[in-house]
């Protein structure tokens, strides 16, 4: 692959970019597949969610587990940190979105209104209002003071399988098994911008830390990158055919990992347009996700385990 021109500033980059990535641990955590990791912003600590329908709070870099959430009635898909670090949103097959406490690891507050099974969850940056996407074809901004929904977004055509987001902004990303990305303004619940270009169902989509580019991955492992200011694609990397089921920047926006149906973690320099392989899971690989520094990478498998990579 080509080397990507004007797609990486280097000026936005805190911490050299690392490659070489070691399985370092490996953490057996739930009885089914690990379909999400969440690292706490503030602690030494990630969550992980299962298909074995509970959450786990992990102390690091020991895989200890501080404390396991249940509550939901079928898998988890989701999980998502409050900015402060006090709180946990997830979803579940269930069809609901639940609040948690976690100085208690009580449940606080459970959301109700979608059909079908809800696939992701984030939260906005101010900490009122958690996103939603679902089976049903809408997502929904569920406002956390009020207990109530705020809008639902209508528009997708098939399951909505992610939903992000975009850093400190009202702005919405979803992705969708209708092959199509959606951006919204989360303060009128409508479609601002719609992307089209990739030809398979849309798993996931995520934004670079500071929000100028967009990336997504698809059902036959095409990851896009997008241009978030002018909404047009910069560029497509084939690694299927296996499916992309995660895709996740670290800190400084360079690297962009992509967790695999194949079981490998495929890391894109962006700067330099490489691509680099992680291979360590002997089955499929549903989340990846960087520490804050960088300095480790933690992947979630089929075989219920969480790996720490440095």
């Amino acid at each position: 692959m080509q080397p990507i021109p004007n797609l990486y500033l280097y000026k936005e980059n805190n911490h050299p970019a690392q490659f070489d990535y070691k399985l370092n641990n490996i953490f057996q955590l739930h009885g089914l597949p690990v379909s999400c990791i969440a690292i706490h912003p503030r602690k030494d600590i990630l969550v992980s969610c299962g298909e074995d329908h509970v959450w786990k709070l992990v102390g690091l870099p020991t895989g200890n587990v501080l404390f396991t959430g249940f509550g939901h009635t079928d898998w988890l898909s989701s999980g998502c940190f409050h900015p402060s670090g006090n709180k946990l949103a997830t979803s579940s097959g269930d069809t609901t979105v639940k609040l948690w406490d976690l100085s208690r690891g009580n449940c606080i507050l459970t959301f109700e209104g979608h059909r079908h099974a809800v696939w992701s969850c984030t939260w906005h940056s101010c900490g009122d209002f958690v996103a939603s996407s679902s089976l049903d074809t809408t997502s929904k901004i569920w406002d956390v003071n009020s207990e109530r929904c705020r809008y639902t977004l209508y528009g997708h055509t098939d399951s909505v399988n992610s939903i992000e987001f975009f850093p400190h902004s009202n702005i919405l990303l979803t992705g969708s098994a209708d092959k199509s990305l959606s951006v919204w303004d989360a303060r009128t619940g409508k479609c601002e911008q719609t992307l089209y270009g990739h030809m398979h169902s849309i798993n996931d989509a995520t934004f670079t830390p500071r929000g100028h580019i967009i990336a997504s991955c698809d059902s036959c492992g095409v990851t896009k990158l997008w241009d978030f200011r002018k909404l047009l694609p910069i560029v497509s990397i084939d690694s299927g055919p296996s499916p992309g089921n995660e895709v996740n920047f670290d800190s400084s926006g360079r690297v962009l990992a992509q967790a695999s149906g194949s079981g490998i973690i495929h890391l894109l320099d962006l700067k330099s347009g490489q691509i680099h392989k992680l291979m360590g899971h002997e089955n499929e690989t549903h989340t990846v996700v960087f520490s804050h520094g960088g300095e480790s990478l933690f992947s979630g498998g089929s075989d219920g385990t969480v790996r720490k990579w440095s």
